[in-house]
């Protein structure tokens, strides 16, 4: 389904309408000027096993990390690749 384009103006003014597409699995972006500078797309739902799984793999990864600290230069570095 491809996604609609929608001013500012008209967003504010379709609210509902546009709220009640996205309901139904439709995606918009807002413009500004013809800019985009927003996108509207339907919140997800997760499933319990899906949940359920994540929560175990945070628990691993911080039992992995147990004990494990990075020099602080080398944190730093790690930071600032994550910035790129």
């Amino acid at each position: 389904m491809p996604m609609k384009t929608v001013a500012v103006f008209e967003a504010k003014s379709r609210l509902s309408e546009i709220l009640s597409a996205v309901e139904h699995g439709e995606e918009y972006t807002v413009t500004k000027r013809g800019a985009p500078i927003a996108r509207i797309i339907p919140a997800r739902q997760v499933d319990s096993a899906s949940m359920a799984e994540a929560e175990e793999l945070i628990i691993r990864i911080k039992a992995s990390r147990k004990g494990s600290i990075l020099p602080e230069e080398e944190y730093r570095e790690a930071v600032e690749e994550g910035r790129d």
